[in-house]
């Protein structure tokens, strides 16, 4: 069994959808996830915020997704159809009169995957696929959260997950599924990714494919402008760090249900079906080291607490990174210490943080820095090696490492000369 999923960006007109046949048709026993249609969760999003202005969107969603499917009219699955596009009308109603009502909200926007499943099943079927939509929630697929959740909850989901309505071609619902509460939920932006691994490791599939319309994960973001080619390989452990950090390609969720069973996760362009794959996640190699990719966030503060004593550093802690989740605070990285604490975090999270910790009755201090550089797969061995001019050029804070990557603060300002000269002096490690 393999997983294949489709994002948004692979469902842009009617020959994707070709494409999308043509690759499931080499497939022996496939399960196919969607993303709602190119373009669909940005118009859902905006009629969420002014429900009295989306008159048209009914009317808009229902002849954008026919012309991906015009016979969809004839099948079974139209009364299905209809009954998501009455859904859409009836969320929008009740968001008219209540914006914070978030079980309509979530209604709404699960909307575009609903019709995308519809859509792309009906599309199969004509191509001779014994394909058909299923929705995750009725399939047992269970969240972590209420109304918004960040994975699925794969020990709930495995003793409730419906195997019989996987049968055939299953074309699955990405981005949302059962809330704790027994209500919908959806993932973060991005999550069809995680539904799609989360299956895989319910499934034991073989592999995940992620279908997209670029050609891998690249070591660097494209937007500094310099030329890279896809990292072939790339661990788990540092796969992670990279989607955590900077990597808009790979949602930071997405390699954590395949971890434990050591399932492949493949980035493939759907316009080069049958090409090798651009980027292979797989299991971490022992011994093979070297800068794999570098990622930058920008605007970053690094806070500092101590303490006097250390018997109570435990519990504080615990309430400390429970404050953050609960405020939904990103953490770049952090280094703690016996009696020194220190979090990297965006610039605008200042005030919050520092609000944790007075609510755990301790003091913080922050300060500025331009960026924070990820170098993915670079040990301190490495930065030891550097020249030290070299070194001290880019930063004159110590480094924080984790496993076998490095991180360094800078106050430069011209991140794209400093990323050329991180690419000059630490070249990029490349195994095939």
């Amino acid at each position: 069994m393999e997983v294949h999923k489709f994002g948004g960006s692979c469902l842009r007109d009617s020959t994707d959808l070709d494409r999308i046949a043509d690759v499931l048709g080499s497939v022996e026993q496939p399960v196919v996830v969607v993303s709602a249609l190119w373009g669909t969760t940005d118009r859902l999003m905006r009629a969420a915020k002014e429900p009295r202005y989306a008159g048209r969107l009914v009317n808009d969603l229902a002849a954008q997704h026919l012309r991906f499917a015009p016979t969809l009219a004839n099948d079974d699955a139209y009364d299905r159809f209809q009954r998501v596009l009455l859904g859409i009308e009836d969320a929008l109603s009740k968001l008219a009169t209540d914006r914070d009502d978030r079980a309509a909200r979530n209604r709404l926007l699960a909307a575009g995957e609903r019709l995308s499943a519809l859509v792309v099943a009906h599309h199969l079927k004509g191509r001779g696929l014994k394909a058909h939509a299923v929705g995750a929630e009725d399939i047992g697929l269970r969240l972590n959260g209420t109304h918004v959740a960040d994975r699925v909850d794969l020990d709930a989901s495995s003793s409730r997950l419906d195997t019989a309505a996987l049968s055939d071609l299953p074309v699955v619902t990405g981005w949302f599924g059962e809330g704790s509460d027994g209500q919908l939920a959806l993932l973060g932006r991005g999550g069809s990714d995680h539904t799609a691994t989360a299956l895989a490791a319910l499934l034991e599939a073989s592999k995940v494919v992620l279908w997209k319309d670029v050609d891998g994960i690249h070591p660097l973001n494209p937007r500094w402008g310099i030329a890279t080619t896809p990292v072939p390989y790339l661990g788990y452990s540092q796969a992670i760090e990279f989607a955590n950090a900077d990597a808009t390609v790979l949602h930071p969720a997405t390699v954590e249900p395949v971890l434990k069973l050591g399932i492949p996760i493949e980035i493939r362009h759907l316009n080069s079906p049958h090409a090798k794959a651009s980027t292979v996640i797989g299991p971490d190699v022992l011994g093979a080291g070297g800068l794999r990719a570098v990622s930058c966030q920008q605007k970053v503060a690094r806070v500092r607490t101590s303490m006097a004593y250390i018997h109570d550093s435990q519990r504080m802690l615990r309430k400390v990174l429970s404050g953050f989740s609960d405020r939904s605070i990103r953490i770049h990285t952090y280094q703690i210490g016996d009696k020194m604490w220190e979090f990297i975090v965006p610039q605008h999270e200042v005030h919050r943080v520092g609000a944790v910790f007075k609510g755990a009755g301790l003091e913080a201090t922050h300060d500025y820095f331009s960026a924070l550089i990820t170098l993915i797969g670079c040990e301190a061995e490495m930065m030891d090696g550097l020249d030290e001019d070299i070194l001290k050029s880019w930063t004159d804070e110590p480094l924080y490492v984790t496993q076998s990557t490095s991180h360094l603060l800078t106050q430069r300002d011209d991140i794209s000369s400093m990323m050329k000269e991180v690419f000059l002096h630490l070249p990029v490690n490349q195994p095939v």
